[in-house]
């Protein structure tokens, strides 16, 4: 049975420890508007020793894919409200635009 949750976000660069499939990581969000990158999120471990960095919040695949040898045992998702294809913009991070932990 595949298991939605979802990351309680605002949109305001911000740091957070959570616990995604029984795994405590530290997460950055942070937006730059640099070239319209947009939103970008860090993973660290629980003593904020960096494991993956600088990931787009884009949607439309699992943002973890490309990184399944580091084990995190989940996918990590978003989705627009309205459309599910509309990409976080600046202000709607957490209100119109989502992140989701799947697991299988």
């Amino acid at each position: 049975m595949t298991t939605f949750y979802e990351i309680p976000l605002t949109p305001d660069p911000q740091t957070f420890t959570l616990t995604l499939s029984g795994v405590t990581y530290t997460m950055t969000v942070q937006y730059r508007a640099a070239g319209g990158t947009g939103w970008i999120l860090d993973v660290a471990d629980a003593n904020g020793n960096p494991l993956v960095a600088g990931i787009p919040l884009v949607t439309g695949i699992d943002l973890l894919g490309q990184y399944a040898y580091l084990g995190f045992g989940g996918r990590l998702w978003v989705q627009g409200a309205a459309n599910p294809d509309d990409v976080p913009t600046f202000d709607d991070l957490g209100v119109g635009s989502h992140v989701f932990w799947v697991t299988d």
